[in-house]
């Protein structure tokens, strides 16, 4: 993940990716196949697009607040748009989807994105 720069989203993606390995485990345990397949889509779905935010959000180069800002809603209206759009793409084309494991794991997922905010972004920034 050496494309990404903030640490506090690294950190969130590596543990977004475990919860949603373990979700896929524990619900192909409890229920079926089906089970654990829809809650790895649902998860991997939150990852891709927090992983498409990050990429985005990395590549800021801007020194002023509002190029900052500007980065952050383009790369938070993709992240969007990638979600309603993975989302459609699997309600339409996985016919066996378990809805409430699917949107569980998925609601799951993303409330993990929000730890971003607890998480110390320890590099040291230059002052120009």
């Amino acid at each position: 993940m050496s494309w990404i720069k903030n640490r506090p989203l690294k950190i969130v993606l590596r543990i977004q990716l475990l919860v949603t390995l373990i979700a896929a485990s524990v619900f192909w345990i409890m229920t079926d196949l089906h089970g654990g397949i829809s809650a790895l889509l649902g998860g991997m779905i939150s990852v891709i697009t927090t992983a498409a935010y990050a990429v985005m959000v990395s590549q800021h180069s801007g020194f002023t607040a509002s190029a900052a800002l500007r980065t952050a809603l383009r790369a938070e209206a993709v992240k969007i748009i990638l979600t309603i759009g993975f989302l459609w793409v699997v309600f339409k084309y996985y016919e066996s989807v378990n809805a409430f494991v699917f949107i569980g794991t998925f609601m799951l997922i993303v409330l993990i994105y929000s730890f971003a905010l607890l998480i110390a972004d320890d590099t040291k920034s230059k002052i120009r």
